[in-house]
């Protein structure tokens, strides 16, 4: 199963896993720079997701991770990345 990305509030740090939902919840108003580190280290890290220079966020399974449509939004208009 891939893991899903979601927004939502009152987290305790910019990116939680959530093996039940398995669903890795992101912080709303999170800067696109640090979010993507965040992401790329419980993808990687913790869960041993294929670490790919350029091929974007994937799934453990190989798969590309997808991001909700203001979070791609967002990142793509970030100059910092």
């Amino acid at each position: 199963m891939c893991i899903h990305i979601v927004e939502a509030d009152d987290l305790p740090a910019i990116a939680v896993w959530d093996p039940d939902e398995v669903t890795i919840l992101v912080s709303r108003g999170t800067h696109p720079h640090d979010l993507i580190r965040e992401l790329h280290a419980i993808l990687a890290i913790d869960l041993g997701a294929p670490n790919l220079p350029g091929a974007g966020l994937r799934c453990f399974c190989g798969e590309p991770v997808e991001l909700p449509t203001a979070l791609a939004s967002a990142i793509a208009g970030a100059p910092t990345l």
